[in-house]
């Protein structure tokens, strides 16, 4: 995703709007919704919704209630309520589909106790946020330091600074419980703030750190996914896919997300499909499910004593065998029914056009053995002395 402002600069490198996650069209940030209702007004003696949606670092997003009836709009900078002090944020989202955000994930927008907008955010506020965002990665660098000199078992994977400086929140992930007193005390110490540590998933550090999958794309989850149903190996098997865990893990270590968005789909083309273990009774002998094609409808079957000797049968077919063989009836053998055998065929390759040749594209030398037969003759021709008659 790009705004308007990330143009193609010279050399066709991306200039890039140089905006650090603060991008006033919202187009280059996380998670950004397409307000379909903007270009809609409300109807006569409706009032517009007073609450607004407001994203922070990274995926963090929250709601407010525009007490002051501000007039906002996607990519306003705000000054915010937060614990102590203010915080700073951009508008993401106005109007009604603001509820309906707030419904979806369940939040009360009758709620008197809503966190609300102060203001738009002055220079001065938007000075002290930048600052503050520049100082974080040397913050994290060192906040790293402390932990290892205190052999902590965590990783302090980002940190989180308050709009107006006072507060850094710092995001780690641990395999077991950490005791981490000290740590905020050395922290606090060093750096003059109040710190709040925060223990988050694989996943969502995943989604705060962001990058780029195995399918070329940003990461699901630092761009539109907001919901981490959790993933298991089945949805593999389903799918037939190699149970490799290599292939199959994403940059956080868990399985991929995108392994839950077509399970749907072949669970229900299974539904009418004998399974896995489906066996055949043949008079040659019991034949056994091999493989299966959801795409073709197809299955493979090999007999008992032939592992290695597969026949494919289309899902009729293999419905049919079924039926007789529940009335107790044997079919002849796989061979009447099979479509073909399945044998590794070895690849030939032809050279047609001369492909191996290096030097096929070379300019040939002209030949000069002729011009030189031709320049002795004459002077052969030359020397030979007259006939005196």
């Amino acid at each position: 995703m790009g705004c308007s402002s990330c143009s193609t600069g010279k050399d066709g490198q991306p200039k890039g709007c140089k905006n650090n996650g603060t991008c006033g069209t919202d187009g280059c940030n996380k998670l950004t919704v397409f307000d379909w209702l903007s270009n809609m007004s409300l109807p006569n003696g409706e009032k517009p919704f007073d609450c607004v949606e407001v994203r922070f670092k990274n995926s963090r997003k929250e709601f407010f209630r525009n007490s002051e009836n501000l007039s906002l709009s996607i990519g306003d900078i705000v000054a915010s309520q937060a614990t102590s002090g203010h915080d700073v944020g951009m508008v993401t989202l106005t109007g009604e589909l603001v509820r309906v955000q707030m419904k979806k994930k369940k939040e009360d927008y009758n709620n008197p106790e809503l966190p609300k907008l102060y203001r738009k955010a002055s220079q001065k506020d938007i000075d002290i946020w930048q600052k503050c965002r520049d100082r974080e990665e040397e913050i994290k660098k060192r906040a790293r330091e402390i932990a290892i000199v205190l052999k902590l078992q965590m990783k302090i994977s980002d940190v989180e600074f308050q709009g107006d400086g006072s507060k850094a929140t710092f995001y780690y992930t641990a395999e077991e419980r950490v005791d981490f007193r000290q740590l905020i005390k050395d922290m606090a110490k060093a750096f003059g703030i109040r710190i709040e540590m925060r223990q988050i998933g694989y996943r969502q550090e995943a989604q705060r750190l962001g990058g780029i999958g195995s399918c070329g794309r940003e990461l699901c989850c630092s761009t539109w996914l907001t919901d981490f149903r959790s993933v298991s190996t089945s949805a593999a098997r389903y799918q037939q896919l190699s149970l490799n865990p290599q292939k199959l893990a994403g940059q956080c270590g868990k399985l991929k997300c995108c392994l839950n968005y077509e399970l749907d789909v072949y669970l229900d083309a299974l539904k009418d499909f004998p399974g896995q273990d489906t066996k055949l009774f043949t008079e040659k002998g019991m034949a056994f499910c091999q493989k299966v094609d959801i795409f073709k409808a197809s299955l493979w079957f090999s007999y008992k004593d032939e592992p290695a000797n597969w026949h494919i049968l289309s899902k009729d077919q293999v419905i049919e065998v079924l039926e007789k063989n529940k009335k107790r009836e044997k079919v002849a053998s796989l061979e009447e029914y099979a479509v073909e055998n399945v044998l590794e065929e070895e690849k030939v390759f032809e050279n047609v056009v001369g492909q191996d040749s290096l030097t096929r594209f070379d300019t040939p030398k002209k030949k000069r053995s002729n011009r030189n037969n031709k320049k002795k003759k004459r002077t052969n021709y030359k020397k030979r002395p007259a006939n005196n008659a």
